[in-house]
């Protein structure tokens, strides 16, 4: 039973998912899309069998790091299940513990639900000129290498052209053939494609409107993430290459390229080791390709540098003298540092620090040019250093008047109350600049927790704590610089506002009060002003000219 055989006719209402019963198909059949039964460790430590949506399926990655000291025995090789990996999102899970298994987990005896047939447009009467030979319906990863392509082909045509692709970690990487496909192709895939409309004679038409579906990412110049060629030929028409392909290989390029949600929808790493931490990968990050389908990332805990095996990173720190965040320490108490960087001038960590961040946050647009930006690390201090806990940045010159860009606390330190206190020093910093501040949209779902929370803390603690017992909403914003919709919305949702008399006053109810006592017995760190030494940059106009 294949998905065409249960494609609706033309015009019809959406039907129920197609159903294989379990036993009558093999693995071969399961293709990118489907949901299937895949066996995951439980909570209890007993094996589960739990639903999961197909992502993409590679064959098992060979990395040449990863086998160099690794003698392979003949009876550990892989068994023919094996030789596939399928990348999941298993069902109402959050997105962060997607991840690669092998074949052998797929239960195939259990039904497998392939894809809600899609409704296909009535097709007009007129007859539809003939494709021209050779050309293929544009597709949304097309238009995003369509910039990349006239890049490198400029590049392919000047005197001396480029031989490597820059890498982050000092030394260059050499090119790599072009990726293997994410998925197979099946007998239903081409005929769908075969059905796909042609497009629009003018191809730049609609070339930004496709740019970011999602509304999501953001395209730049990709003119560095493919050398030319030793011949200096120009490279291949957006044609040669299969859909598949060209998501494939924006996804593990190392472009620095956050860009339309399918490509991210794939983890390339697995886990990171950063110190004396092991973490998992939560969501993509654009590492060069030779870094992705590593077992474990090596990430350097003070300059951030990257390598793909512990010795590379024990011969790095032999070299590496840097022992705390490359800036200014603003603000020291007890064992907590933070320290002022400059994009500009710490271009090389700064990018190291947006994608081992990238990382953790989903919604993180990943600008290769972070100059402008001024980053807030903190860091925690013993005998060995200063070890990064998190950091926040915060743009230069805002239009918005956002006092925080990016925002986010490493997974080994969160859960210790480090969060609040990265907000609370924004909003510090807020003060000493004469602002109001709010965090730039969209946030995170964790992200969004910690914040509703600072500001229903913060919020109640002033309201406790005014001896005249009047307090406005602009009275709320200027003493703590939350922004007026901020204060709104978090009194809204606390339920304190209360209609007396024809007007609204804030009222503290009991539960208000209990919930403000619990929360304050669990904050033992705070922000303290009077360590605080910093005055607010001022940048000229030529500093503010970032990539020209």
């Amino acid at each position: 039973m294949s998905p065409s055989a249960t494609a609706e006719e033309p015009g019809a209402a959406l039907g129920p998912p197609p159903i294989t019963p379990g036993g009558t198909y093999n693995i071969q059949t399961v293709s990118v899309g489907c949901k299937i039964y895949i066996r995951r460790p439980g909570p209890d430590g007993e094996t589960e069998e739990r639903l999961a949506e197909i992502l993409s399926i590679r064959d098992k990655p060979v990395n040449s790091y990863s086998q160099r000291n690794k003698a392979i025995k003949q009876e550990d090789a892989p068994s023919a299940a094996d030789k596939w990996e399928y990348f999941v999102h298993w069902d109402t899970f959050n997105k962060r513990l997607d991840d690669w298994v092998p074949g052998s987990r797929l239960v195939l005896s259990r039904d497998l639900e392939w894809p809600r047939p899609k409704a296909s447009p009535v097709k007009k009467a007129t007859p539809t000129p003939q494709k021209a030979p050779g050309k293929a319906p544009r597709t949304q990863a097309q238009t995003l290498l369509k910039k990349a392509t006239s890049n490198a082909t400029a590049f392919a045509a000047s005197p001396t052209p480029l031989a490597t692709t820059p890498s982050f970690s000092g030394f260059p990487s050499s090119p790599s053939p072009a990726p293997s496909s994410l998925k197979r192709k099946h007998p239903a895939d081409e005929e769908e494609e075969e059905e796909e409309e042609e497009p629009p004679e003018d191809e730049d038409a609609d070339a930004e409107g496709e740019m970011d579906v999602d509304g999501e990412g953001e395209t730049f110049d990709l003119s560095l993430t493919e050398p030319a060629t030793e011949s200096g030929a120009p490279p291949p028409p957006l044609s040669a290459f299969s859909k598949e392909q060209e998501i494939e290989k924006l996804r593990t390029s190392g472009s620095m390229t956050q860009s339309i949600s399918e490509i991210a929808r794939v983890k390339n790493l697995n886990r990171l080791q950063i110190g004396k931490h092991e973490v998992d990968a939560w969501y993509f990050s654009p590492y060069p390709k030779e870094y992705a389908h590593l077992p474990i990332l090596y990430i350097c805990e003070f300059c951030l540098s990257f390598f793909p095996s512990p010795m590379m990173l024990s011969r790095h720190r032999l070299r590496c003298n840097l022992l705390h965040p490359p800036g200014n320490e603003i603000y020291r108490c007890e064992d907590i540092s933070f320290y002022e960087i400059d994009g500009k001038r710490q271009l090389t960590w700064c990018r190291n620090l947006s994608l081992l961040s990238k990382c953790f946050l989903d919604h993180k647009t990943l600008y290769y040019d972070v100059t402008p930006f001024m980053y807030y690390v903190m860091a925690q201090r013993d005998s060995t250093g200063c070890h990064v806990i998190g950091y926040f940045s915060k743009e230069k010159e805002s239009a918005e008047n956002y006092n925080v860009a990016c925002i986010l606390t490493l997974p080994q330190h969160q859960r210790f109350g480090y969060g609040k206190l990265l907000i609370e020093f924004s909003y510090e910093l807020s003060k000493k600049e004469g602002k109001l501040g709010s965090p730039e949209k969209p946030l995170s779902d964790l992200g969004l927790l910690g914040y509703r929370s600072y500001w229903a803390d913060t919020i109640l603690e002033l309201l406790m704590n005014s001896g005249d017992g009047e307090m406005s909403i602009d009275d709320i914003a200027q003493k703590t610089s939350i922004t007026h919709a901020d204060v709104t919305n978090t009194c809204a949702t606390l339920g304190l506002f209360k209609h007396y008399k024809g007007s609204h006053i804030i009222c503290l109810n009991n539960a208000v009060i209990e919930r403000y006592e619990k929360s304050k017995n669990k904050r033992k760190r705070r922000i303290n002003a009077e360590h605080l030494r910093w005055k607010p940059p001022v940048f000229t106009r030529d500093q503010l000219r970032f990539g020209f």
